[in-house]
C-alpha cells in the first residue's frame, strides 16, 4: 500500500458513536417531518434554528480558554454530522451548517484576535448566523480567480467591492467571511483571501434569491461597494486555498451522502408496498435491479468521502480524493434523485412524496462549494 493511500478505520469512536445517534434523531425529529412544509413556505421554521443551539455543533471545535468544548480539528465527525443532518433535510442542514463553516475556517486559519471574536459573536445562548461568501454570480465561479477584490489601502487596511450569490442568511448575519482577490498597495496580487466582516457595514447590500431547490434556506446576493475593512479583517498568511476547498468539496459529498440515503430508504420502502398485478413492483427485476444499483452507488460514495476525510484528519493531502468524492457525489446526487422519481412512476411527479424535492435539493450539489466545511 503506498503512502498516499493509507488505510482508515471505519469504525466509529465512542463520542463519535454517541453523536451520532444524537443528530439522527435530530433530523427525524425535528427536520424530516417539516421538511415539506418548510419547503412550501419558503422558509424556516420559527423555532428550528433555536432548537439547533441544544446540539452544540458551533461549541465544539473552539478552544476551551474561548468558550468552547476544544474538540479541535475534526474532519472525520464534522462529515458523520453533515451526513446525519442533510438525511433530515438539506435546506435546515445548510442553515445549522453554516456558521459551523464559518468556525472551522477561522479557527484553522485565523487569527487568535479573529478566533475571539468569532467565539464571543457566536458561541451564545441564541443562534447567531453565519455564512461564507465564496461563490460569484455567473456560469462558473473559479474560487482562485475571483471577480470581487479587496485592495490594501497605505495605513494596511483594506477595500472589498465585488459580487457574491448563494449568500445564507445575507443581511441577518452577525458575520461573513467573504473571499475576495487580494491586491497590494503596489498593485500585485496576493491571491485568494477571506475577510472577516459585519454584513451592516456600509457599502454592503443583499437581496434575497429563488432557486428551485433549497428553497427554505434564505439565499442572497451580496454587494460590497468599496466596504472599508481594518488590517485585522485578512485571513492570515497560512490560509490554504486549495486544503479550504478540498474540505468543502468533502463538506458537500457528505451532504450528497445523506441526501441520496434519504431517497434510497423511501424508494426501497414504496417498490415493496406499491402492488401492481397482483404483485409488489419489486419482484419486478428491472425495479429491484435500480434499487440494488441506487445502494451499491451510495455505498462506493459513502467510502470515498470517509476516506478523504480520513486523509484530511491526518494531516494527508486530501485534495486528489476530496476531488474524486465531490465528482463522483454530483453523479451520484443527479442519478439517485432521477431514478427515485422514476421508481415511483407518476407518482414521483406529485407533491404528495417527498421524492421530488430531495431531487430539486440535489440538484444544487454543484453549486454548494464553500457553503459547508468539514
Amino acid at each position: 500500500m503506498s503512502e498516499s493511500a493509507p488505510m482508515f478505520d471505519l469504525t466509529p469512536t465512542e463520542e463519535e458513536f454517541m453523536t451520532r445517534e444524537v443528530m439522527r434523531r435530530f433530523a427525524a425529529e425535528e427536520m424530516a417531518p417539516k421538511a415539506r412544509a418548510a419547503d412550501e413556505a419558503a422558509s424556516l421554521p420559527d423555532d428550528f434554528l433555536q432548537k439547533t443551539v441544544e446540539l452544540g455543533l458551533n461549541f465544539m471545535p473552539v478552544p476551551e480558554a474561548l468558550g468552547g468544548v476544544g474538540a479541535g480539528y475534526q474532519p472525520i465527525s464534522n462529515t458523520l454530522t453533515i451526513e446525519d443532518l442533510a438525511q433530515g433535510d438539506m435546506s435546515m442542514a445548510l442553515a445549522v451548517l453554516a456558521p459551523l463553516a464559518v468556525i472551522n475556517t477561522v479557527m484553522k486559519w485565523g487569527s487568535s484576535a479573529q478566533q475571539a471574536r468569532v467565539a464571543q459573536t457566536l458561541l451564545v445562548d441564541q443562534f447567531a448566523p453565519a455564512a461564507i461568501a465564496l461563490l460569484e454570480p455567473g456560469l462558473s465561479c473559479d474560487p482562485a480567480n475571483l471577480s470581487a477584490t479587496a485592495q490594501q489601502q497605505s495605513d494596511g487596511t483594506w477595500h472589498l467591492s465585488g459580487k457574491k450569490s448563494l449568500l445564507p442568511f445575507g443581511p441577518d448575519a452577525q458575520l461573513l467571511l467573504v473571499f475576495a482577490k487580494a491586491v497590494s498597495t503596489a498593485g500585485e496580487s496576493l491571491g485568494t483571501r477571506g475577510f472577516l466582516l459585519a454584513p451592516s457595514l456600509a457599502g454592503c447590500s443583499f437581496a434575497r434569491e429563488q432557486y428551485m431547490g433549497l428553497r427554505p434556506l434564505p439565499l442572497y446576493a451580496a454587494n460590497f461597494s468599496d466596504v472599508a475593512l481594518p488590517a485585522d479583517a485578512v485571513l492570515t498568511d497560512s490560509f490554504d486555498l486549495e486544503e479550504f476547498l478540498s474540505l468543502s468539496r468533502i463538506a458537500t459529498a457528505a451532504l450528497a451522502v445523506g441526501t441520496c440515503q434519504s431517497v434510497l430508504d423511501y424508494v426501497k420502502d414504496y417498490v415493496n408496498e406499491r402492488v401492481a398485478f397482483g404483485e409488489p413492483i419489486s419482484h419486478r427485476q428491472s425495479v429491484a435491479f435500480m434499487v440494488a444499483d441506487m445502494a451499491t452507488e451510495l455505498e462506493g460514495l459513502r467510502l470515498m468521502v470517509y476516506r478523504a476525510a480520513s486523509q484530511a484528519e491526518q494531516g494527508l493531502d486530501c485534495s486528489r480524493m476530496a476531488f474524486l468524492a465531490h465528482r463522483h457525489a454530483i453523479k451520484v446526487g443527479m442519478k439517485t434523485g432521477t431514478d427515485g422519481v422514476q421508481l415511483l412512476g407518476g407518482h414521483g411527479f406529485t407533491r404528495e412524496h417527498p421524492v421530488e424535492l430531495w431531487y430539486r435539493n440535489l440538484r444544487a450539489l454543484t453549486i454548494l462549494t464553500g457553503l459547508v466545511v468539514a
